[in-house]
């Protein structure tokens, strides 16, 4: 399996008129086989759509009781942390996962503490590492969205893992082009735990965005050692905490883990990061994606991200 290439028509954009669009035919891109037979792509631009219609069929919310609560649907018994595989799935073969982060309904990330916090990293790297050697997965992503504003229909603290049957392209453009962290970020600097670094990013389609990051070229979480790993949940406890503190209340927020694929491929720029961003422009207001940026791809960013930076830092 492999990525999904940059260029996946050969006839894209081959014109009998030179390529004028006057006079003449015009040759169309090929229909390309997806990935999966779950996948649609766009001949036309490449984008990749999963087609879940079965996911209509899950609830928006929980019938009775929290279902992630100790004697709920998917925890019957008490725990700390725990994975299992989701009911509703966005891709076939058991590919789809929750990660519950603890038992207590009313918590955050950050209310976990470093060594709760240290808990669900480990969580996190031992379902990469034992997803990863499967044959049908070349890519893990672990991510949480928090709160209705970005989709969350259940409040008790969770994420989700995806086991992708390629590499996205996203995540492969970054690893491509050699992402590394900023050796100063500057006035973008919030905060720091040892070797890592959290900073707000130079150029962000999200109003609010936070980067985590190792100095230290990391490549995934399984690599991560234990001192890492400690530092890694000290920096995501101080950001996510700092982050509800902005506006004196819970963010909506997304958050997921860039890592090297697990396809067997040469990936020696792989520069595990963590990325959070928020839609929030201000408390309570979402900024919405507009008619000119989806049409273009182009952004307007109302939050200057050197005075975001500078709000996270004063947040003690």
């Amino acid at each position: 399996m492999s990525t999904i290439p940059d260029s996946l028509f050969a006839g894209n954009g081959n014109r009998s008129d030179g390529g004028t669009g006057r006079g003449g035919s015009t040759t169309h891109p090929p229909v390309v086989d997806p990935p999966t037979a779950d996948c649609r792509i766009d001949p036309f631009l490449g984008t990749v759509v999963h087609v879940v219609g079965t996911r209509q069929a899950r609830p928006n919310l929980p019938v009775s009781g929290c279902p992630f609560c100790p004697g709920g649907l998917e925890s019957p018994g008490p725990y700390d942390v725990r994975s299992f595989k989701n009911r509703w799935p966005a891709m076939p073969g058991e590919r789809c996962e929750v990660v519950l982060y603890t038992s207590d309904h009313d918590a955050t990330f950050w209310s976990l503490g470093v060594n709760g916090a240290r808990k669900v990293i480990d969580l996190w790297a031992s379902r990469t590492e034992e997803l990863g050697t499967r044959d049908d997965v070349d890519f893990v992503l672990v991510f949480e969205n928090r709160g209705p504003e970005v989709g969350a229909t259940i409040a008790h603290p969770h994420g989700q893992i995806y086991a992708y049957d390629h590499v996205p392209e996203r995540p492969a453009r970054l690893f491509r082009a050699s992402w590394r962290p900023e050796v100063d970020p500057g006035e973008r600097m919030v905060a720091t735990v040892g070797d890592w670094v959290a900073a707000v990013p130079y150029a962000s389609t999200f109003p609010i965005a936070v980067t985590l990051a190792p100095r230290s070229p990391v490549p995934d979480l399984v690599s991560l050692d234990a001192a890492g790993r400690n530092e890694l949940a000290a920096l995501l406890v101080d950001v996510l905490g700092r982050l509800d503190r902005l506006y004196d209340q819970p963010l909506p927020y997304m958050m997921w883990l860039n890592q090297r694929p697990t396809d067997n491929g040469d990936w020696p720029d792989a520069w595990f990061h963590i990325e959070i961003v928020s839609p929030w422009r201000r408390a309570g207001t979402a900024r919405f994606i507009a008619a000119a940026e989806v049409a273009c791809g182009e952004y307007f960013n109302p939050v200057i991200p050197e005075v975001l930076a500078e709000q996270l830092r004063a947040l003690t």
